[in-house]
Protein backbone atom coordinates (compact mmCIF):
# COMPACT_ATOMS: atom_id res chain seq x y z
CA UNK A 1 0.00 0.00 0.00
CA UNK A 2 2.75 2.47 0.93
CA UNK A 3 5.92 2.75 -1.12
CA UNK A 4 9.17 4.54 -0.44
CA UNK A 5 9.46 7.85 1.43
CA UNK A 6 8.88 10.61 -1.13
CA UNK A 7 10.43 13.48 0.87
CA UNK A 8 11.01 14.62 4.46
CA UNK A 9 9.42 18.01 5.17
CA UNK A 10 10.72 20.53 7.68
CA UNK A 11 9.03 23.83 8.58
CA UNK A 12 11.62 26.61 8.71
CA UNK A 13 11.47 30.27 9.69
CA UNK A 14 13.77 31.66 6.96
CA UNK A 15 13.87 29.66 3.74
CA UNK A 16 16.87 31.48 2.26
CA UNK A 17 18.92 30.91 5.43
CA UNK A 18 17.91 27.24 5.53
CA UNK A 19 18.69 26.70 1.84
CA UNK A 20 22.15 28.18 2.43
CA UNK A 21 22.72 25.85 5.42
CA UNK A 22 21.58 22.64 3.72
CA UNK A 23 23.29 23.52 0.41
CA UNK A 24 26.48 25.34 1.44
CA UNK A 25 27.32 23.67 4.76
CA UNK A 26 25.82 20.17 4.39
CA UNK A 27 26.48 20.01 0.66
CA UNK A 28 22.99 19.01 -0.52
CA UNK A 29 22.08 19.91 -4.08
CA UNK A 30 19.36 22.55 -4.47
CA UNK A 31 16.71 21.02 -6.74
CA UNK A 32 14.30 23.92 -6.96
CA UNK A 33 11.62 25.98 -5.25
CA UNK A 34 7.85 26.24 -5.64
CA UNK A 35 5.28 28.70 -4.29
CA UNK A 36 1.99 27.31 -3.02
CA UNK A 37 -1.26 29.29 -2.70
CA UNK A 38 -4.92 28.92 -3.54
CA UNK A 39 -7.89 26.88 -2.37
CA UNK A 40 -6.03 23.55 -2.61
CA UNK A 41 -3.19 24.91 -0.46
CA UNK A 42 -5.71 26.31 2.06
CA UNK A 43 -7.40 22.91 2.29
CA UNK A 44 -4.14 20.98 2.49
CA UNK A 45 -2.72 23.06 5.35
CA UNK A 46 -6.15 23.81 6.89
CA UNK A 47 -5.48 27.58 6.91
CA UNK A 48 -7.22 30.39 5.04
CA UNK A 49 -5.09 32.43 2.62
CA UNK A 50 -2.16 30.09 3.20
CA UNK A 51 0.99 30.80 1.22
CA UNK A 52 4.16 28.74 1.37
CA UNK A 53 7.58 28.83 -0.21
CA UNK A 54 8.87 25.28 -0.59
CA UNK A 55 12.40 24.23 -1.56
CA UNK A 56 13.83 20.78 -2.26
CA UNK A 57 17.43 19.67 -1.66
CA UNK A 58 19.01 16.24 -1.94
CA UNK A 59 22.40 14.65 -1.49
CA UNK A 60 21.80 11.74 -3.85
CA UNK A 61 20.40 10.98 -7.27
CA UNK A 62 19.26 7.53 -6.08
CA UNK A 63 15.50 7.06 -6.31
CA UNK A 64 15.29 5.64 -2.79
CA UNK A 65 17.02 8.71 -1.28
CA UNK A 66 14.22 11.18 -0.53
CA UNK A 67 14.89 14.93 -0.73
CA UNK A 68 14.56 17.31 2.19
CA UNK A 69 11.57 19.61 1.70
CA UNK A 70 11.95 22.99 3.43
CA UNK A 71 8.68 24.89 3.96
CA UNK A 72 8.43 28.56 4.95
CA UNK A 73 4.88 29.79 5.48
CA UNK A 74 4.56 33.35 4.17
CA UNK A 75 2.59 35.91 6.20
CA UNK A 76 2.03 33.38 8.98
CA UNK A 77 3.40 33.31 12.49
CA UNK A 78 5.82 30.43 12.92
CA UNK A 79 6.07 28.99 16.42
CA UNK A 80 9.72 28.22 16.98
CA UNK A 81 10.19 25.57 19.64
CA UNK A 82 13.41 23.87 20.61
CA UNK A 83 13.54 20.34 19.20
CA UNK A 84 13.80 17.66 21.84
CA UNK A 85 14.74 14.04 21.26
CA UNK A 86 12.45 13.02 24.14
CA UNK A 87 9.21 14.53 22.77
CA UNK A 88 6.96 12.74 20.31
CA UNK A 89 7.53 14.12 16.82
CA UNK A 90 10.05 13.44 14.12
CA UNK A 91 13.04 13.30 16.42
CA UNK A 92 15.68 13.83 13.74
CA UNK A 93 16.57 13.46 10.08
CA UNK A 94 19.67 11.34 9.53
CA UNK A 95 22.20 12.00 6.76
CA UNK A 96 24.79 9.54 5.46
CA UNK A 97 28.47 10.37 5.04
CA UNK A 98 31.59 8.39 4.25
CA UNK A 99 33.80 10.82 6.23
CA UNK A 100 32.14 11.75 9.52
CA UNK A 101 35.25 13.41 10.97
CA UNK A 102 35.47 15.81 8.04
CA UNK A 103 31.75 16.66 8.29
CA UNK A 104 32.03 17.22 12.04
CA UNK A 105 35.03 19.51 11.53
CA UNK A 106 33.18 21.50 8.84
CA UNK A 107 30.15 21.94 11.10
CA UNK A 108 32.28 23.12 14.02
CA UNK A 109 34.16 25.55 11.75
CA UNK A 110 30.79 26.96 10.63
CA UNK A 111 29.62 27.40 14.25
CA UNK A 112 26.92 24.73 13.93
CA UNK A 113 25.73 23.42 17.30
CA UNK A 114 26.79 19.77 17.60
CA UNK A 115 25.29 17.84 20.51
CA UNK A 116 28.38 15.62 20.77
CA UNK A 117 31.41 14.58 18.79
CA UNK A 118 31.02 11.44 16.59
CA UNK A 119 30.25 8.35 18.69
CA UNK A 120 30.94 4.68 17.85
CA UNK A 121 28.08 2.14 17.91
CA UNK A 122 28.29 -1.63 17.47
CA UNK A 123 24.94 -3.23 16.65
CA UNK A 124 26.32 -6.28 14.82
CA UNK A 125 24.60 -8.58 17.33
CA UNK A 126 21.28 -7.03 16.22
CA UNK A 127 22.05 -7.31 12.50
CA UNK A 128 22.66 -3.58 11.94
CA UNK A 129 26.46 -3.41 11.84
CA UNK A 130 28.83 -0.76 13.12
CA UNK A 131 28.59 3.00 12.70
CA UNK A 132 29.69 6.37 13.98
CA UNK A 133 27.11 9.11 14.49
CA UNK A 134 26.36 12.45 16.13
CA UNK A 135 23.47 14.90 16.39
CA UNK A 136 23.55 18.59 15.42
CA UNK A 137 21.08 21.43 14.86
CA UNK A 138 20.07 23.40 11.77
CA UNK A 139 19.50 27.21 11.89
CA UNK A 140 16.01 26.71 13.37
CA UNK A 141 17.28 24.29 16.03
CA UNK A 142 15.87 21.22 14.25
CA UNK A 143 17.86 18.16 15.30
CA UNK A 144 19.72 16.37 12.51
CA UNK A 145 21.96 13.31 12.64
CA UNK A 146 25.10 12.46 10.68
CA UNK A 147 25.98 8.78 10.34
CA UNK A 148 28.86 6.87 8.82
CA UNK A 149 28.33 3.11 8.50
CA UNK A 150 31.60 1.24 9.10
Amino acid sequence: MVGRIYHVGLTVSDLDCSIAFYRDILGLEFQGEIFMKGKETDKMFRKENCKARVAYLNGSKALEAPPVELIQFVDSKIYKEQSDLFTTSISEVCFYTNDIDSVYKTLIENHVECLSEPQYFDFRANGFGESRAFYFRDPDGIILEMMQPL
